[in-house]
C-alpha cells in the first residue's frame, strides 16, 4: 500500500470529503490510528470504523503452570476465576479458557519442544546443528494473509536479550528455543528484546547502537519533529479525531520518556556489566509492560495486525524476588510435586497474568472504529507445556482474549473430556482471521463453540 504523508493534499481530501488514506504517515515515519477523517464519504472501504481490520496476537509463556491453580470451576460460563486468573476478572466478558488441548508433535516432552510446538503445533526435528527443521507458525500463515497491507507483516518480540547459542537441551538446536515464529520450516525469525530498536523499528530512524545514542542526545523527541504536521492535522479534522490523534501522540510521548530514562540510567550505571544493552528497563516488570505498550501502538497505528511476543523462554532461569520467589524459575518448575515449589510456580504464572491483564486493558481503553481495540484483535495466551515437573505437552493452559468485533463469544470456558489438537484452536483463529485452511499442523477439526454461529 501507498503510505502518505500530511500534506495539503491530503487536506484537501478531508475538505471534498474524499477519505484520508488509512495508511498515512507524518512526514513518512509516524503512522496515524484510524480516525473519522479515513472513513469514505461516499464509498465503503473493506476497513472502516463499522468494519475494521481484524489482528492476531500471541503471547508464549514458558514452563506450563500449576492446572489446578489454573483452570476455572464450573460450567461454560465463565464465574468466580481461579487464582492464577483472577488478575483478567475486570475482562471476563472478553476471555475464554480452552481446556484440554494437547500438543501430540512435542513428544518426547522437552523444554525445546514446548516452545517450538506452540505456535507451530508441528515436530520438531531432534538435531544439534543447523539442519533444524520445525513448520510454518500460525502468525506468519496470517501474515502472508492479512499482514501484506501494513509496514510489517509481522512484529516478533521477546523480553530475553540474549539469544541461547549450541545445543540447549536433549540434543535440540537453541533455534527451538530462541524462536517462537517460523516463516517456513527452515526460517525461524528473530525477536527483538530490546525497546528502542523496536521504537525505531515502528518509527523510523535506524543505525548502529552508537548512531541511536548521538541521535537521542541530539533531540528531545520523535514527535517534536511533526509539530507542524500534527497543527495541520488538528485544524482539520473533527473534534473526535482530535481526541483520538491526541491520546494517541501521549502514549507515544510517553513511551519516548520511559525509553530514554531507562536509556541514561543504562548510561550512568557504573557496574562493571558493560555489555547491559543502552535502554533497557532494569526490572522484569518495566520490560515487560513497555514491550506491551509497544504492541499497543503498533496496533492502534495498523503498522502491523500480527504479533508474537514470548514473554520468557523455556529454561529461563530468571527470579520474581518482588513477589516473593528469589529461587531461578527452571529448577523451580521440576517441584515434584513439593507443595511449596507448587505454591511458587503459581505465583509466577499469576504475575505473567497480570502483566498481560493490564495488556488487554490498554487495548480495551483505546478507541478502534466504532469499539476498542480489544474488540477487534485476537489475542492467544499460554504455554506448550502442561506440567512442567512431567514435561508434558497435555492439559494446556491456554486463553483467548478479545474479539468481540469478530464473533468471539467471551466469557466462557470450553473444557473438552478428551485430548483435543491446539492446532484445532490455531485453524479456528486463522478461519476467523479471513485464511482459509483444510488444517494445520495435527488438527482434526475446529473449535466451533469459540465464536458466534454467524460472523459479526
Amino acid at each position: 500500500c501507498e503510505e502518505r504523508t500530511v500534506s495539503d493534499e491530503g487536506i484537501d481530501m478531508i475538505i471534498t470529503k474524499k477519505a484520508l488514506p488509512r495508511r498515512t504517515f507524518l512526514k513518512g515515519v509516524l503512522a496515524l490510528p484510524l480516525l473519522d477523517a479515513m472513513v469514505p464519504a461516499m464509498t465503503a472501504l473493506a476497513e472502516t470504523a463499522a468494519n475494521p481490520v481484524s489482528r492476531l496476537g500471541f503471547v508464549f509463556m514458558p514452563m506450563g503452570t500449576d492446572i489446578a491453580r489454573w483452570m476455572p470451576e464450573g460450567g461454560e460460563t465463565l464465574g468466580a476465576l481461579s487464582p492464577i486468573l483472577t488478575p483478567l476478572e475486570g475482562l471476563k466478558d472478553q476471555l475464554t479458557v480452552v481446556s484440554n488441548l494437547e500438543l501430540q508433535n512435542s513428544y518426547p516432552g522437552t523444554h525445546d519442544t514446548s516452545n517450538s510446538g506452540f505456535l507451530s503445533a508441528a515436530f520438531a526435528k531432534h538435531t544439534e546443528s543447523s539442519d533444524y527443521h520445525l513448520g510454518t507458525t500460525i502468525d506468519q500463515v496470517a501474515a502472508k494473509q492479512i499482514g501484506q497491507d501494513t509496514r510489517l507483516p509481522s512484529l516478533e518480540l521477546s523480553v530475553d536479550l540474549n539469544p541461547l547459542a549450541g545445543v540447549c537441551n536433549n540434543g535440540y538446536a537453541c533455534v527451538y528455543q530462541n524462536n517462537l515464529s517460523w516463516s517456513s520450516p527452515t526460517t525461524p525469525l528473530p525477536s527483538e528484546a530490546h525497546p528502542r530498536i523496536v521504537f525505531e523499528r515502528l518509527f523510523g530512524e535506524g543505525g548502529t547502537p552508537a548512531e541511536r545514542e548521538a541521535s537521542l542526545r541530539s533531540r528531545a523527541s520523535l514527535l517534536d519533529s511533526f509539530g507542524d504536521d500534527i497543527a495541520r492535522l488538528r485544524r482539520v479534522v473533527g473534534a473526535s479525531d482530535r481526541v483520538r490523534v491526541d491520546q494517541y501522540l501521549d502514549s507515544v510521548r510517553e513511551i519516548e520518556r520511559q525509553i530514554q530514562r531507562a536509556e541514561a540510567a543504562g548510561v550512568e550505571n557504573l557496574s562493571p556489566d558493560i555489555d547491559r544493552p543502552v535502554g533497557v528497563p532494569a526490572e522484569f516488570e518495566d520490560h515487560a509492560t513497555m514491550m506491551f505498550d509497544l504492541q499497543v501502538l503498533a496496533l492502534q497505528a495498523d503498522i502491523t495486525r500480527v504479533i508474537t511476543f514470548q514473554l520468557t523462554r523455556e529454561l529461563s532461569n530468571r527470579t520474581y524476588p518482588e513477589i516473593g520467589v528469589p529461587e531461578p524459575h527452571h529448577p523451580t518448575s521440576h517441584h515434584g510435586n513439593d507443595p511449596e515449589k507448587v505454591e511458587k510456580i503459581a505465583k509466577i504464572s499469576t504475575f505473567h497474568v497480570s502483566l498481560f491483564a493490564r495488556f488487554l486493558e490498554k487495548l480495551k481503553a483505546t478507541p478502534d472504529g466504532e469499539g476498542s481495540l480489544l474488540d477487534n484483535t485476537i489475542y492467544l495466551y499460554g504455554s506448550g507445556m502442561g506440567n512442567p515437573s512431567l514435561h508434558d505437552h497435555v492439559n494446556l493452559p491456554v486463553l483467548v482474549a478479545g474479539g468481540a468485533a469478530t464473533g468471539v463469544r467471551g466469557g466462557r470456558h470450553i473444557k473438552y473430556d478428551e485430548g483435543t489438537p491446539l492446532a484445532n484452536l490455531h485453524l479456528t483463529l486463522l478461519d476467523r482471521a479471513g485464511v482459509r485452511l483444510d488444517s494445520f499442523g495435527d488438527s482434526n477439526g475446529k473449535i466451533e463453540d469459540l465464536f458466534d454461529p454467524v460472523p459479526i
